[in-house]
């Protein structure tokens, strides 16, 4: 069994410093909400690089931007189908935190699918597509 002390450090280390500072819901949804900007400025920042790196190819950045826009209707799909619209109040007040959190991990993972266009592929991977060779 977990004692105490270990609890408290998981949470620490799985919310971060000021996730445990906040006191109310507010607070928590604020918090929340900032981690999931920061999420999308990594984000935003990963796509301009690509955007940059691949000037050169426009049939790539097409097919980019387009992937692009299908993942952020995806995104807010998955939001809607993990908290369907219901009467007022149905998910509790801590909703708000929890979409936040939720659109945080989606860009996460979205920012690290997308990064394998700026780290590269090895020489000789034969499915490497539009992802250019390791430098």
């Amino acid at each position: 069994m977990l004692g105490q002390k270990t609890i408290l450090l998981l949470l620490f280390v799985g919310t971060g410093l000021s996730a445990l500072m906040a006191q109310t819901q507010g607070d928590m949804n604020e918090v929340a909400e900032d981690a999931f900007r920061a999420a999308d400025k990594e984000l935003n920042a990963t796509y301009q690089k690509i955007l940059r790196e691949y000037s050169d190819d426009e049939v790539f950045l097409e097919s980019l931007r387009e992937a692009q826009r299908c993942w952020v209707a995806f995104r807010d799909a998955q939001l809607k189908m993990k908290y369907p619209d219901r009467e007022p109040g149905h998910y509790g007040s801590i909703q708000p935190m929890c979409e936040a959190e939720y659109l945080a991990e989606l860009t996460q993972e979205r920012n690290q699918a997308l990064q394998l266009w700026l780290d590269g592929v090895e020489e000789g991977n034969l499915c490497a597509g539009s992802v250019r060779t390791k430098q």
